[in-house]
This record gives C-alpha cells, sequence and structure tokens, in this order.
C-alpha cells in the first residue's frame, strides 16, 4: 500500500506558472480578464514561439460552444496572421480533437479556445505542441515573456508576408470521429447507451460515434446555445444523466464536460462512478488483455486510497504519483512509458492513442472493458472500494498562506507534527492531504479514511491550527 506521507508532495499551488498561464493555459472572464487584445497578442507571441526553422508556422484552431469563442477565435487568428502564420480553424470541437488534427496536418500548434468545465462567462485559450501535447512551462514562459515585457515582433510584415486562413474544415468532425472508431474493435449493437454532452463540445461527436458503433443512444445537453454550457449539467453535474439512466433502462451513461476531454460514468443504477474508478477498471481490463505496459498506472496526489489498495492487491500493478493536473500526468507517463494515467475528475489519459484527456476515447475504453468483462457496470464499480473522503478549507492571510510550505515542506514545526500525528492515526487505512490554494487565501486539508466522522474532526482541527497560526 503506498505510503500517507502524502502532504509534503501537495505544496504546488493551483496557478504558480507566471501572471498568465496556469496549470491548463490562459484563463479568466471573457472580454474582462481574457480579452481580444490579450487573445491577439496571445496570437503573435505563440505564432513566434512555436515557428519551426524559421517558416510560416501553421496552426490548428478549434473552441467550445461559448459565446465568446468567436470573438476570441477571431482575435487569436488575427494574431497569428498579423506575424505570417497560418490557420486552420475547425470549429467547435473537443480539446482532444484539436490536439488530434494538430499531429493529422503535421501543423507547428493547436489551440483551443475553451474553459473546460467552468461557467460560460469564462474561456480559455490554451496551446499544444506539433506533436499534440500542452506546452511545457519553458514554452510558456517565453510566450508570456513576450506579452508581459512587450516585446515588438514583426510588426514590418505586409504584403504576401501577411499568413492566412487556409480553409474551413468542414470535415474536421468526421476526421476526428473517424479516428475515435479505430481505438475500438467491438459493436455496441443491443446496448443502451446515455450521454451527456454537457451543451459543450462533444455534442455533435459523442453521438455520432455511438451511434455508428449501434449503440441505442439517448442524450441531453447536445443543444448549445452558448449560454447552457456545463449550466447544471455535465461531468460536474451528473444529476440529470443519473435520472435518465434509470429512466430509460440504460446499459450506462457517459458524462462529459464543456471541452470534452473528462469523463464520469454513471452505472445502470444511476450510481456515479468517478475517475478513480474508472481508471481502476481500465487498468484491469489492460492487465488482463497483457497491456498494461511497464505493469504500472499514473495518477495524482488526489487519488483515493482505496485506489491504491485496488491497484496493489487485485491488480497487482504499481501506481506513479505525480503533481495535481493532467499535463502532470501525461509528462510522467511519457517519462515513464506508462499507458494508463488520469484523475479522480475525470481527465484519463490512453497513452497508446491520445496525447491528452479525451472523455469519448476514454468513454470507448469503458465499453471494452464492459464487454469484456461480462458484467454490468455496478459490478464493475463495486469491486472497488473508495474510502470516505473530507475537505475542510483554513482560511489564511495571503501574505502569510505563501510562507506556509516551500517545495512541498510544510514550515511549521508545530502544524508539520500535527499533520504527521494524524498520518499515523490513520495510517494503513488513510492518508493526509495539505495543500495551499493558488487563487483564495485558503490551505486546503483532506483526510481520507474508513470513519467519516473520525477523518471530519481530524481536518477541522488542523485547519482551525492553520487559520489560528496562519490568519
Amino acid at each position: 500500500m503506498q505510503s500517507c506521507t502524502f502532504a509534503r508532495l501537495l505544496c504546488v499551488r493551483e496557478n504558480d506558472m507566471g501572471s498568465l498561464f496556469g496549470t491548463d493555459g490562459v484563463r479568466g472572464i471573457a472580454n474582462y480578464e481574457l480579452t481580444p487584445e490579450l487573445a491577439f497578442d496571445l496570437g503573435r507571441a505563440g505564432a513566434t514561439v512555436l515557428s519551426k526553422n524559421n517558416k510560416r508556422p501553421l496552426f490548428i484552431i478549434g473552441k467550445d460552444t461559448r459565446r465568446s469563442g468567436d470573438m476570441l477565435d477571431n482575435a487569436l487568428c488575427a494574431g497569428v496572421l498579423s506575424v505570417g502564420g497560418n490557420v486552420i480553424k475547425v470549429g467547435v470541437l473537443p480539446t482532444p480533437a484539436v490536439a488530434y488534427l494538430t499531429r493529422f496536418y503535421e501543423a507547428d500548434a493547436g489551440v483551443v479556445i475553451s474553459a473546460s468545465h467552468n461557467p460560460f462567462e469564462y474561456n480559455g485559450i490554451k496551446f499544444f505542441n506539433g506533436d499534440g501535447y500542452k506546452l511545457d512551462d519553458l514554452i510558456e514562459e517565453k510566450i508570456e515573456d513576450i506579452i508581459l515585457r512587450g516585446i515588438n515582433i514583426a510588426n514590418n510584415i505586409t504584403g504576401d508576408g501577411i499568413g492566412q486562413c487556409l480553409r474551413e474544415e468542414a470535415n474536421a468532425t468526421d476526421l476526428y470521429c473517424d479516428y475515435l472508431l479505430t481505438t475500438i474493435d467491438d459493436r455496441l449493437d443491443g446496448l443502451k447507451v446515455c450521454l451527456d454532452c454537457a451543451n459543450g463540445a462533444a455534442f455533435q461527436t459523442a453521438p455520432k460515434v455511438y451511434r455508428e458503433l449501434g449503440a441505442e443512444v439517448y442524450v441531453i445537453g447536445d443543444k448549445p446555445d452558448g449560454v447552457n454550457i456545463n449550466a447544471d449539467i455535465g461531468s460536474t453535474h451528473p444529476e440529470k444523466l443519473q435520472r435518465l439512466v434509470v429512466e430509460v433502462g440504460a446499459d450506462i451513461g457517459m458524462a462529459y464536460d464543456g471541452d470534452a476531454d473528462r469523463l464520469i460514468v454513471v452505472d445502470e443504477k444511476g450510481n456515479v462512478i468517478d475517475g478513480d474508478k474508472t481508471i481502476c477498471i481500465c487498468a484491469k481490463m489492460l492487465k488482463d488483455k497483457g497491456e498494461l505496459e511497464g505493469n504500472k498506472v499514473t495518477t495524482t496526489v488526489m487519488s483515493n486510497v482505496g485506489f491504491h489498495k485496488y491497484c496493489k492487491e487485485v491488480i497487482d500493478c504499481n501506481v506513479d504519483i505525480t503533481q495535481v493536473g493532467d499535463r502532470y500526468v501525461i509528462e510522467s507517463m511519457r517519462e515513464t512509458g506508462s499507458v494508463l494515467g488520469g484523475e479522480q475528475s475525470g481527465h484519463i489519459i490512453f497513452s497508446k492513442y491520445t496525447t491528452t484527456g479525451d472523455g469519448t476515447l476514454s468513454s470507448l475504453q469503458v465499453m471494452k472493458a464492459l464487454l469484456k468483462s461480462g458484467k454490468k457496470a455496478s459490478e464493475m464499480a463495486d469491486e472497488i472500494e473508495l474510502f470516505p473522503q473530507v475537505l475542510v478549507n483554513a482560511r489564511v492571510d495571503n501574505e502569510k498562506k505563501k510562507a506556509f510550505m516551500l517545495k512541498g515542506e510544510i514550515r511549521d514545526p508545530e502544524i508539520k507534527a500535527a499533520v504527521k500525528a494524524v498520518e499515523e492515526k490513520v495510517a494503513g487505512e488513510g492518508r493526509v492531504l495539505v495543500r495551499v490554494s493558488g487563487t483564495e487565501p485558503l490551505v486546503r486539508v483532506t483526510i481520507e479514511g474508513k470513519d467519516v466522522n473520525v477523518i471530519k474532526e481530524y481536518a477541522e482541527d488542523l485547519a482551525a491550527l492553520i487559520s489560528q497560526k496562519y490568519s
């Protein structure tokens, strides 16, 4: 079983990569924080940094269904064109589709305009390199440096030096769906599948793929209007999907988020199967097929202790642990050769098929596991026991918060000792997680264990001590 000393791994702030880029691109309220001017600058700087051998760079640009997407799409595109880059606009498509099409067209970069699971008034811009992977920190810092320092780039480009939109790819949806179909050999005839597309980027692609495979498909969240993306629907709000699955007697339900890189599964009884259980189910399938390369899976420090017990005691495989964020999971997988990784939140990466989280692709792998097992979804999920988890936020002073942790280590001896004492109490059946919020004046205390009342008391006591000393 994994050690319970996870607290020291959780110092990474949620937005510590600079003034513009967070852990998943640049995000903010559209037209207020994330303005057309900033999108234009990101296009210019991104095209300058990501061009290869001084040639004219090619960018693939896609978006989700937010109303602000057109505004930011056009501004970003203008920025790329102004420094001599060319653009292929692929329209509304999932984030992983843009990553795939970037590789397909051998482009220099892909850009997705989306704020993922956030409300519609937010939007974001995230880049992929030419291999379909999210940019590493150094590349993002170069883009950021150009913008923040106001570096003058390529202002003398005129005439035929200006870039152009090569074509609006009308068949981009088909290209992506055709690729998804190559990742599953099974037919789904006779199966009832419910899909929740969050009124987001998967509203066309996911139903199309499942219908092509012969499933009887029921869909909600497939009527985007620009403002209803993620609105009480999708992977962060699966309640409607849970009810639908039970009402129609479906075999399984799949919920995606706004940009369709996350998956939350619902079993035939209407119960949620989170990312931890989904990864376990898929890991067992791969292990049984002899396809779990390196006999390991990759996950973050937020994975449930039950996840680790199942991997060790049932699958007999190892677990690699990373910081919070799918980009860190992917970086670790690339280093170790791991073929399966992901997060509790539903970002799941199958490196044999994709370079980033893909909700629809992941759901197809779940269908493969369902068919191979011969069991119901609830039976597969019930094999994995997840431990209760309690989260208590300790409110602290923002300035003092910065001194609370350094490189993963709690600096205060009294609090460090208190955390260690709780770790010893839950050893073997739980763990303690302490991390600093990068966006709020909070230190988050999470404890897992078998008795929810006991761990709640532990978490409240730790949070109170932290607030007392750092507020």
